[in-house]
């Protein structure tokens, strides 16, 4: 069955965009109980669930004057977790201004993302080093969980929606620029790894704790063999910018799909994979080595148009972003609510299953799982309320409404 678009109010011109966030959110001044909803735990489903938020936390008790929200007949989600995102709303995390970046966490915040983190394009180095420190300030104030790096250290045989001309080969000292710059709020570099310096800029990230993704990559089978085994931990938009698999010539996607080290990301947008596609990655990494990503640019949630991705020039047309030279899909316009309706509605995954994909796999991999994730006590109360069709209606982070909920 199609998955019908969410209904919000949305600012004319803009698509799929979520009803805005109060300009003050609203918090919780008694604390709340969330009641009555069918709660994706940790254990599973769990029906007629009670979550108790009290300041910023989930509670294991309901708090002493609470206010109490009947759910019945929706969802309780945890806050979705994003780790591949380039921007929305307009702004770039490449490029923009603190202000600018800023309306783009708002913007994938109202559409459910309550932890983000920030992703940048090939650009030239000294670029990227000031842009780094602009998006560490943002990570220390808790407005991004951190900074990816996605180029230039890739192949230009899967280049995609990166500049060629400021491609390079991941020098480890290059590497390490890119890390002093984000003053330990680097998250996660994505390398082409069988490039000159890339194994070894694999074992200098895995030493500073830094995520290292293959992808943009042209690696055979026994290349990204060699580069896991070095430390790499993630693939990169799985499918898209790698070599497909070949009989004889199993290439990247064998690799990572086979190894139990290395979780997936998947673009769940109706236009980066077919679902037969995404099937094949639940079925062989299993649900727990998933997750789910926006790949987004600035146009998620502003509607079709001409932007920029970094230095190149993309159309949006029917909320599909490709370059204006060339044609190759240009990241996305997606936002992770409309992953979810996809993936439940479309590909008819356990909503455990998706749920996972996007919010504990993500948080585990960037060692969040303490703080966010799931649904427990101890937690910050960062949870999303859906109707039964999976429609999002409330998104809530750190105990206070972003988008408060109306129900019927």
């Amino acid at each position: 069955m199609a998955a019908r678009e969410p209904h919000y109010s949305a600012p004319a011109g803009a698509r799929g965009t979520a009803r805005p966030a109060p300009t003050d959110p609203q918090p919780a001044d008694h604390g709340l109980v969330l009641s009555g909803a069918r709660a994706v735990l940790p254990t599973g489903v769990v029906e007629n669930a009670r979550i108790s938020v009290e300041g910023t936390r989930i509670a294991a008790d309901a708090p002493e004057n609470a206010q109490v929200i009947d759910l019945t007949g929706h969802w309780l989600l945890p806050g979705f977790v994003d780790i591949h995102n380039h921007g929305g709303g307009g702004a770039s995390f490449s490029s923009g201004t603190a202000e600018e970046i800023l309306t783009g966490v708002r913007t994938h915040r109202a559409h459910g993302t309550t932890t983000l983190v920030a992703s940048t394009v090939t650009d030239d180095m000294d670029v990227l080093a000031r842009q780094a420190g602009l998006l560490s300030e943002l990570a220390e104030q808790g407005d991004v969980a951190g900074i990816h790096f996605e180029g230039p250290f890739i192949s230009p045989c899967r280049k995609g929606a990166h500049s060629e001309a400021l491609l390079r080969h991941p020098d480890p000292a290059e590497v390490r620029k890119l890390l002093d710059a984000a003053r330990g709020h680097a998250k996660m570099v994505t390398l082409a790894t069988e490039l000159p310096g890339g194994i070894e800029s694999v074992r200098l990230l895995a030493e500073h704790g830094v995520i290292a993704a293959v992808g943009h990559t042209d690696a055979t089978y026994e290349q990204t063999v060699a580069a896991i085994d070095a430390g790499a931990t993630v693939a990169t938009h799985l499918y898209n910018a790698m070599p497909q698999i070949g009989h004889r010539a199993p290439g990247p996607i064998t690799a990572l799909l086979e190894d139990e080290r290395v979780t997936v990301e998947l673009i769940n947008d109706g236009t980066h994979l077919h679902p037969a596609a995404l099937q094949l990655a639940f079925h062989h990494a299993g649900p727990d080595r998933v997750a789910f990503i926006t790949d987004a640019m600035d146009a998620a949630g502003s509607g079709d148009g001409r932007f920029l991705l970094g230095p190149l020039e993309v159309d949006v047309t029917d909320g599909v972003a490709r370059l204006v030279d060339g044609g190759a899909i240009a990241g996305s316009t997606l936002t992770l609510d409309r992953a979810l309706r996809r993936a439940v509605t479309v590909d008819r995954l356990p909503v455990e299953h998706a749920v996972a994909a996007l919010s504990a796999n993500p948080a585990r991999l960037l060692g969040l799982y303490d703080r966010v994730g799931s649904l427990e006590p101890g937690k910050d109360a960062d949870l999303l309320v859906l109707d039964a069709d999976f429609t999002l209606k409330g998104v809530m982070r750190q105990g206070t409404w972003v988008v408060a909920p109306e129900l019927a």
